[in-house]
């Protein structure tokens, strides 16, 4: 029995390079449309990719220029960081050892800024330990391998406790920073609510000199959960 599949009508019409009622109408609003914008079909082209271009930034992924050196030395002057926006969608939460970007308003200022994740909802956070390392659940932190170079963990003592929904948030450069240290007192107690967050920094795209994916660092996979026991 000769088991070729056999071209039918239908398949005769399609191969035959005519388009049917559906191609047509889709050709004719293209048509259409080009003949209403100046420049045609290679004004509608730009216009789609510039749409594009629009709906990832503002949905998917987005360069920001990190203004100054309170992230140091992972982050420079001038570098453009590429963030996630989805990162802590869908029911992910920032993660101890995230970069994130967020919103400050309400609670470090106008603008947006970019600050590593220390403490997450229910941590208490404490600087610092007999050695200067800042503890988090009663665990210390080896920050050494991004910490700025010369920088003790933090010269400003404090012990606080992070409401569930926020997050402490420290610079890596620390004597160069802003962060939730200097806002205790201020609106919020200096945390972050996790709402105001943009998303997660990736990676730095720009200079190519300077391009590096931002990985979270190990030092804090062995704190234990709020509220677990102390090792």
């Amino acid at each position: 029995m000769d088991t070729e599949a056999q071209p039918t009508e239908r398949d005769r019409s399609s191969d035959s390079g005519t388009p049917g009622p559906e191609g047509r109408s889709r050709f004719a609003l293209v048509s259409r449309i080009t003949s209403w914008l100046p420049g045609g079909r290679a004004t509608l082209t730009v216009l789609v990719g510039l749409v594009s271009l629009l709906l990832v930034h503002a949905f998917v992924a987005q360069p920001f220029q990190i203004p100054s050196g309170s992230m140091e030395r992972g982050l420079r002057v001038g570098d453009r960081v590429l963030v996630n926006k989805l990162a802590y969608r869908f029911g992910a939460e920032p993660q101890r050892g995230d970069v994130v970007v967020f919103d400050g308003r309400g609670s470090f200022g106008n603008g947006h800024y970019i600050k590593r994740v220390v403490g997450v909802g229910g941590d208490r956070v404490v600087c610092c330990d007999r050695e200067g390392r800042i503890e988090v659940n009663g665990r210390p932190v080896d920050e050494s391998t991004f910490l700025y170079p010369g920088d003790r963990p933090s010269s400003v003592r404090f012990d606080v406790v992070v409401p569930v929904g926020r997050l402490f948030l420290l610079g890596d450069h620390r004597s160069a920073s802003s962060d939730s240290r200097d806002h205790l007192g201020s609106p919020g107690g200096g945390m972050v609510a996790v709402g105001d967050v943009t998303g997660r920094a990736e990676a730095v795209v720009w200079p190519f000199g300077h391009a590096a994916r931002l990985e979270r660092p190990d030092a804090y996979a062995r704190v234990p959960a709020a509220g677990g026991a102390h090792g």
